[in-house]
């Protein structure tokens, strides 16, 4: 059976993570069709617009896209082309597993947190008010009008929107998850003490669903609370579902837990189209030198994998990733203890590292 992906290279690092990650993923024997397509800085040098018509019909159409990451050209209209393909296709989870392995630069053992973060409200909306302008004195106005509240004359403005409807799949969707891999609690993270209309709608429907879902531990965490038990004592949680906002902070913080971005897969999912692609940006500065880690992507691959039901491929890759991290000899500048450690590898010869050991 072959498989038809759109494939989005990416811009700065991204042709050189996304090539050491096809080369890795067609190394499993499973036959792809990689439906090559551009977003970014290379889509609008092309085409004029970072985000091509064509695009968008080739992820319908394919349904499944491994992604490297992009960058916003300035003055192009979007605030984040990220953003902006999440809110087009409805994909409303983004799904940032972060995992331990051993030899990881990290203090922490035996981490298994799965961050599920709703996509497409909240913050991230962008919705937002300049201040000193029209617009934002007649905010001021229904502001003082309708809660008698007095807000600077001079203040800009973010609408916070959170809805029953994206709270309550997301929250679901983390139930499935947690169903279907094995997970043991679920933990709905907010800030309802404060933003009780907001946030406390959040929380509300998550016990709401929770109720479902009876084989599932479920808790309830203030977010401020959750990112010092997660540097403390990051084993006890499992899956944790957030609001935008706080599950990109969350995840990030994650991240940090396990060794760094450079082991941070990611997915952005809606009910037909997922994307796979690394939670790191594109960090031009490096582009060309086959100095960054792809593991963040390649393991965006191994999430891409199960996801098409290719569960055995996916588990001899991630096998093949832990053990190169465990020996440490072909693992880029940021997995090694002294990161200027002249025995760090390239780019591709991490992927050649990885190739072999799933030969072997």
């Amino acid at each position: 059976m072959a498989y038809t992906i759109t494939l989005i290279p990416g811009d700065g690092i991204g042709p050189e993570v996304t090539e050491a990650t096809v080369r890795v993923l067609e190394a499993t024997g499973i036959n792809f069709h990689w439906d090559l397509a551009f977003a970014g800085d290379r889509a609008q040098d092309k085409y004029g617009t970072p985000l091509p018509d064509y695009l968008f019909d080739s992820i319908r159409k394919n349904k499944v896209t491994l992604k490297g990451p992009i960058t916003t050209p300035i003055a192009s209209g979007f605030r984040s082309v990220n953003v902006a393909l999440r809110k087009e296709l409805d994909l409303y989870v983004c799904l940032r597993p972060c995992k331990t392995y051993p030899g990881a630069p990290s203090i922490y053992k035996d981490v298994d947190i799965v961050v599920v973060r709703e996509n497409t409200e909240d913050l991230y909306m962008g919705i937002e008010y300049r201040g000193e302008t029209p617009a934002a004195a007649r905010l001021l106005r229904l502001i003082a009008e309708e809660s008698g509240d007095r807000v600077k004359a001079d203040s800009s403005f973010s609408i916070k929107a959170i809805s029953r409807s994206a709270s309550r799949r997301v929250v679901k969707f983390a139930f499935e998850y947690a169903r279907q891999n094995g997970r043991r609690k679920v933990t709905a993270v907010h800030k309802a003490n404060i933003l009780k209309f907001t946030d406390g709608l959040f929380l509300t429907t998550a016990v709401e669903v929770a109720r479902d879902y009876p084989d599932i531990e479920f808790e309830t965490t203030i977010v401020d609370s959750l990112c010092m038990q997660l540097v403390r004592f990051p084993q006890r949680h499992d899956v944790l579902v957030l609001p935008n906002l706080y599950g990109d902070i969350v995840s990030e913080l994650c991240a940090g837990l396990i060794g760094g971005l450079g082991l941070a897969p990611g997915a952005n999912i809606g009910d037909d189209i997922a994307i796979f692609e690394p939670t790191h940006g594109s960090a031009p500065k490096y582009a060309g030198q086959n100095k960054v880690n792809p593991m963040a992507m390649m393991l965006s691959g191994v999430l891409m994998l199960r996801h098409i039901g290719e569960k055995g491929a996916a588990d001899r890759v991630e096998s093949a990733v832990a053990q190169a991290i465990a020996e440490g000899n072909a693992v880029t500048y940021d997995m090694k203890p002294d990161r200027n450690d002249p025995t760090a590898v390239g780019t591709s010869q991490v992927a050649d590292a990885v190739i072999k050991k799933m030969k072997e």
